[in-house]
């Protein structure tokens, strides 16, 4: 009876809904197993090891093209930084060309607009027609120069051609007033001079380049390699600063000019011109070492004369 009875317990058991379901479950687990990829149970041969003490690396060991996220940036691993990144985070404003030739422009601004305001306030008679001539020469050299030059800087372009048409007015005015006052033959005189000084510009900027040609393929060392020079005398960058020499050479000069002659505003802007474009002319193309010493120049004398007026001024 015991054993007629355990078997109709156990073939119950077995026959049940849930003890029918038991096997299937298991067959399922065990192809689950059996059908894991390669990959999943053996480990790859070029996955990263690290020995024990090394540092975690996440970005070498994660996998491609995966992002990893460290306090708040984010970085594809295997990839370097770009190197358009690093040259910005190494540059600042020191190595700027577009810093310095702003504030030079600026610089230039306001010292043109000091000259302008104090020539139209100014009476005819006190214009001189020979400092009006060297101007218009200067500020039209500078405008060519500011145009052509890399990067370009149209915002000093603009203040020398400003300065263009505001001494062409001077120039205006004082032969009006001269001719008005019975003094034809001056006029005529410095007329003659200026078509002459127009002329040669023109034949020079005319038979420039043929004149250049022939230097550099004479092949005479020295001189060929200056006349072939990006910044040489065949270019407007050597004759801009060259005529910037003329008008510094003047206050460079003039050491002891009385303090009640010394304008206050124009030798500030004088001051921070020289400082400015010292440094400005260090970063364009072609890089210009003539107009870095004469603003150097520059710099030095009119910090001499803005000291002396300050001195006499505000420190009796």
């Amino acid at each position: 009876l015991i054993l007629i009875t355990t078997n109709m317990i156990v073939g119950r058991l077995m026959h049940s809904p849930a003890m029918r379901q038991a096997p299937a479950t298991l067959r399922l687990r065990s192809l689950a197993s059996i059908a894991k990829p390669r990959s999943a149970l053996v480990p790859k041969r070029n996955a990263p090891t690290r020995r024990f003490g090394d540092k975690a690396d996440a970005a070498k060991d994660a996998p491609p093209g995966a992002v990893i996220k460290d306090g708040g940036a984010s970085s594809s691993a295997g990839k370097s930084s770009s190197p358009t990144t690093a040259s910005s985070d190494s540059s600042s404003w020191w190595d700027s060309a577009e810093f310095w030739g702003r504030a030079g422009a600026l610089a230039g601004w306001g010292m043109s607009g000091a000259a302008i305001y104090d020539a139209l306030q100014s009476s005819p008679e006190l214009i001189s027609l020979n400092m009006t001539g060297v101007l218009i020469v200067y500020s039209s050299l500078f405008a060519r120069w500011a145009f052509v030059v890399k990067p370009q800087n149209l915002l000093l372009a603009g203040c020398h051609v400003t300065n263009v048409v505001a001494q062409a007015n001077q120039l205006r005015r004082a032969v009006e007033y001269k001719k008005e006052n019975g003094k034809d033959e001056e006029v005529n005189e410095i007329m003659m001079k200026a078509g002459a000084t127009a002329a040669a510009g023109v034949a020079c900027v005319l038979a420039g380049p043929a004149v250049q040609g022939a230097i550099v393929n004479a092949n005479l060392g020295v001189v060929s390699t200056v006349a072939a020079a990006d910044a040489g005398p065949f270019t407007v960058h050597f004759w801009a600063p060259m005529s910037k020499w003329m008008i510094s050479g003047a206050s460079f000069l003039d050491l002891n000019r009385p303090t009640e002659k010394i304008s206050l505003a124009q030798y500030t802007a004088l001051t921070l011109t020289g400082f400015f474009f010292s440094r400005y002319a260090l970063l364009v193309t072609p890089i210009n070492y003539t107009l870095s010493s004469v603003n150097v120049a520059l710099f030095g004398s009119s910090a001499w004369h803005l000291g002396r007026k300050v001195k006499a001024d505000f420190m009796p």
